[in-house]
C-alpha cells in the first residue's frame, strides 16, 4: 500500500444474503488496491448473514459490522450503509451483498477518480449473466461533464436502446464528500433511486468512466425487489419522472419536447406489450395509473391499444417468435 493512496470506504448492506455474502466479501479481500476499510451493515437478517460477516471481521481488522434493531426498506438500507463510511475516506464503493467485484476494481476506479478531481461519480461496465451492461459511451471517453453525460442519458430514454452509463450501485464509485453533504444520499425509496442520485449530483459535478467490466451482478430467484420493479413497470415511470424533473435542467426546450413525445410513444408501446402478454393484474395497472397521475398524465386507453398494435406489427416480422411469446404468456397465466 502506497502511503499516499486515498482511503476507499466500501459498504455492503445485507438482508438474508447468506447464500452469496461470503463470495461478495472475498471479492473485496482480493482487491489489488489495499487502502480500504469495509463496513457490512446488517438489516435484521434472519439467516446466517450476521454470523458470516462477524467471522470475517474477526479475521481482518479493516472489516467492521454494523447492527441495527430496526428493519428498513432496500433503499433506506443503502442510505444507512452510506452513513457508516469512514470520515477520513476520499471515495466510497458500494458492493451489493449478492454481487461481487473484480480484483482490480478499486485500482481502476480510483485511477480515473484521481485523474479527474471534479468527477463525483465514476462508472464502469458490469457483467450480468451473459451480457455486459453500461455500454454506450465511446471507448476513448473517460471523462464527461456532469451536464453532458446527463443530457446524453436523458435523450437516450426516447429510443429503444438507452445509454446506461450510470449503471447500478455496485458498478460505480462515489466521492465521499458528496455523500456526506447529502443525507439521504439516495433521494427517494423507488428502485431507480441510484439513477436519480446521478442526475441530482451531476448538476454540480462531473463524471468519469472505466471501460472495463469491474463488477458482476448476480441473477437469482431471490431478487424479489427487481422482479417486482420489472413486473410493475417501475423503470418506465422512473424514466418519465427523470425526464420531467431533470429535462428542464439539462435539455433545451425543443429537445425536451421531442424527448417527451418519443418517450410517451415508447411507454404506450411497452404497456401495450404488457396487455398482449396477458399481464392484466389489477395491482400492476393501479400502480401505473396512480403514478402517472402523480406525474401529471392520464393513461389513454386508445394509446394503449395503438401501442399494442405497434407491438403486433413489429412481432409479425417474426411470426414464430410472436406465437412463442404469446403461448409462454398464456402458460404463465394459466399456471397462476
Amino acid at each position: 500500500m502506497n502511503a499516499h493512496d486515498p482511503l476507499v470506504s466500501i459498504v455492503t448492506p445485507v438482508y438474508n444474503g447468506e447464500k452469496y455474502l461470503a463470495e461478495c466479501i472475498d471479492s473485496v479481500l482480493a482487491q489489488t488496491y489495499r487502502h480500504w476499510d469495509y463496513t457490512i451493515v446488517n438489516n435484521r437478517s434472519t439467516d446466517k448473514s450476521l454470523e458470516i460477516a462477524e467471522k470475517y471481521a474477526r479475521k481482518d481488522n479493516r472489516i467492521r459490522v454494523r447492527i441495527y434493531d430496526e428493519f428498513v426498506t432496500v433503499i433506506e438500507s443503502y442510505n444507512r450503509a452510506l452513513r457508516a463510511i469512514s470520515p477520513s475516506s476520499k471515495y466510497c464503493k458500494v458492493v451489493s451483498a449478492d454481487d461481487w467485484i473484480e480484483s482490480d476494481c478499486l485500482a481502476q476506479m480510483v485511477r480515473v477518480a484521481e485523474a479527474y478531481p471534479t468527477a463525483a461519480i465514476i462508472g464502469s461496465y458490469q457483467r450480468c449473466g451473459g451480457k455486459v451492461l453500461g455500454e454506450g459511451l465511446p471507448s476513448n471517453v473517460e471523462f464527461l461533464s456532469g451536464r453532458e453525460v446527463s443530457r446524453l442519458s436523458l435523450l437516450s430514454l426516447g429510443f429503444p436502446k438507452t445509454l446506461d452509463a450510470f449503471g447500478t450501485q455496485t458498478s460505480v464509485l462515489y466521492r465521499s464528500d458528496v455523500i456526506r453533504k447529502n443525507d439521504p444520499f439516495f433521494p427517494h425509496l423507488f428502485p431507480y433511486a441510484d439513477t436519480t442520485a446521478c442526475y441530482k449530483y451531476l448538476q454540480h459535478h462531473d463524471f468519469g468512466f472505466v471501460h472495463r467490466a469491474l463488477s458482476i451482478m448476480r441473477l437469482h430467484d431471490d431478487t424479489v425487489s427487481s422482479k417486482i420493479a420489472d413486473k410493475y413497470g417501475m423503470g418506465l415511470v422512473g424514466s418519465l419522472e427523470h425526464i420531467i424533473e431533470y429535462g428542464p435542467v439539462f435539455l433545451e426546450k425543443n429537445e425536451l419536447e421531442g424527448l417527451e413525445n418519443r418517450f410517451l410513444r415508447k411507454y404506450y408501446k411497452s404497456m401495450g406489450a404488457n396487455l398482449l402478454k396477458l399481464n392484466w393484474e389489477r395491482k400492476v395497472w393501479s400502480y401505473q395509473i396512480s403514478r402517472m397521475q402523480e406525474l401529471g398524465y392520464r393513461i389513454s386507453f386508445w394509446k394503449l391499444i395503438k401501442g399494442a398494435a405497434e407491438e403486433v406489427a413489429e412481432e409479425l416480422h417474426d411470426p414464430r417468435m410472436a406465437f412463442r411469446k404469446f403461448f409462454r404468456a398464456l402458460e404463465r397465466r394459466v399456471s397462476r
